[in-house]
């Protein structure tokens, strides 16, 4: 009754006029600044810092969770539109969403999004209100070598799992590893393979890989092939994007299943959103009614990565508001403004400050139902971009591509870099490699090898402290069942072929 009591004292803070004002700008803004390539949340709430200092802390810290996970909505848009992802999340939202573009289905898709994220979303917030701190102490549980373990589980079931040949997809998957490698070192402080170019000590940017490999590689891809869109510039509105009862039914286990994974990585130190989203689609791959046909353009595929990656913005609030730690690159930004405005985040903040926290978490349902409502009314102007035809959506696209790489570092070797990266991947496409496992793997491997540095320095150099974890024991022996499997079974199927052809 307590927390009950809290959370409406809460809800008659956040929903004065100022901060419902505030709530609507900031998911407004959030949806817009994940549509476009190149910014994303972090960016976003970076530059809005700076305007809310002169603000109220609770008004101004209201507008920026708004952004944060307004901008998990927005980041879709792109993805199933275009075919370029707003934002790391949305890089596995792309995997079914475009090809449900492709089909005709775009307002499904997107509304499939929508609908999802706010499952998503909903079901991180009521586990933030009701187990905030449980949350935060599970996840002071995972230390460097858990989180190691973790990140290598992920690695590794990536090659498996999204691409139609396991060998292809392992091969991507190390590309994206060996990527990742590029620049200053973050053990040594030493220069990898920059091949003395002074453009790579900083390593290879994201924004200008994902852009040039989704979107700029699917320009040369309607250029080569001459994709005919006459089937997909039908009329379509809201209605036409409204799911039925049975396509409901197939989202809403996946986003209820997808929403609490995805809320238990949010809390995980340095996980984020793209770690929750890629683990929510491996877990609908596997456990899902159609999970084998993921990857094909299936709802299923876009209400997993969008649950996920909701639910797992929604979770990072936990760590950061119990703890003081940050689960995610957008969730240290957040501290930074909480610093600024003397709110000092821990175990104290709930009984020193109760407005200024449950004023937050009652906002957070606001501007959720916010979010979704102008996500919703976006739709019917959206799916209006499929009737373009593909002779002005070509230099459209590709202004955006260079505009989006430009604008990262205000370089113009990042669009040399995007341009060079789409050739590559447009005949990655072509001979059947898939994409997706690179940048999955160019995300994730940064994370591994900080992880990975900090259990060594822990243990002196001593591997056994994976082992001596119970969590990491755990992970990495699921790990090995992951390798191990494929192989046991293909074996297995040559041992019956061999005694079926004796007989």
């Amino acid at each position: 009754m307590d927390i009950l009591q809290s959370l409406l004292l809460g809800f008659a803070t956040s929903l004065t006029v100022p901060n419902v004002f505030a709530a609507l700008v900031g998911a407004s803004l959030g949806i817009m600044i994940g549509a476009i390539p190149g910014l994303g949340s972090v960016t976003g709430v970076a530059l809005l810092l700076p305007l809310t200092f002169q603000m109220d802390p609770i008004t101004g810290i209201i507008m920026l969770g708004a952004l944060y996970y307004g901008c998990m909505y927005g980041g879709s848009y792109s993805a199933i539109m275009l075919n370029i992802p707003g934002d790391a999340p949305a890089v596995v939202t792309a995997l079914d969403g475009y090809p449900l573009s492709k089909k005709g289905q775009a307002g499904k898709a997107l509304f499939t999004a929508n609908i999802s994220s706010f499952i998503g979303g909903t079901i991180g917030i009521v586990m933030l209100t009701f187990m905030g701190a449980a949350l935060a102490k599970i996840g002071l549980m995972f230390g460097p070598a858990e989180v190691a373990a973790l990140v290598i589980l992920a690695l590794c079931s990536i090659g498996w799992l999204l691409g139609d040949i396991p060998k292809k997809g392992l091969i991507s998957t190390f590309v994206g590893i060996m990527l990742s490698m590029v620049g200053i070192g973050l053990a040594f402080g030493q220069p990898r393979f920059t091949f003395d170019s002074m453009y790579l000590l900083n390593g290879i940017s994201f924004i200008p890989l994902v852009i040039g490999m989704f979107g700029f590689s699917q320009v040369l891809e309607m250029m080569v092939n001459r994709i005919d869109a006459a089937g997909l510039m039908t009329k379509i509105g809201l209605r036409g994007s409204l799911l039925d009862r049975s396509e409901m039914r197939r989202i809403i286990p996946a986003s209820l299943r997808s929403g609490v994974l995805g809320n238990l990585v949010g809390i995980l130190p340095g996980a984020g959103a793209t770690t929750g989203s890629f683990l929510a689609y491996v877990l609908e791959r596997k456990v899902g009614r159609n999970g084998d046909k993921l990857g094909t353009g299936r709802i299923e595929g876009v209400a997993a990565s969008e649950a996920g990656n909701n639910a797992a913005a929604a979770g990072s609030f936990a760590p950061l508001l119990s703890l003081g730690i940050p689960g995610s690159g957008t969730a240290a930004v957040l501290l930074g403004g909480l610093m600024m405005w003397g709110v000092q985040p821990g175990p104290m903040l709930f009984q020193n400050s109760p407005d200024f926290v449950w004023g937050l978490i009652s906002s957070m349902y606001l501007g959720n139902v916010m979010a979704v409502l102008a996500a919703l009314a976006i739709i019917p102007f959206l799916v209006k971009l499929l009737r373009v035809p593909p002779a002005f959506m070509i230099p459209v696209i590709a202004v955006v591509c260079v505009v989006g790489s430009y604008s990262v570092n205000n370089s113009m070797f990042d669009v040399w870099f995007m341009l060079g990266a789409g050739v590559v991947a447009y005949f990655m496409n072509v001979a059947k490699y898939p994409v997706a496992p690179l940048l999955l793997a160019f995300v994730l491997t940064p994370r591994l090898e900080t992880s990975l540095r900090q259990a060594l320095d822990i243990s002196r150099g001593d591997f056994s402290i994976f082992f001596n974890s119970p969590i990491a024991a755990t992970l990495l022996s699921i790990t090995l069942l992951f390798i191990v499997y494929p192989l046991a079974k293909k074996l297995l199927f040559v041992s019956r072929k061999g005694k079926v052809l004796a007989k």
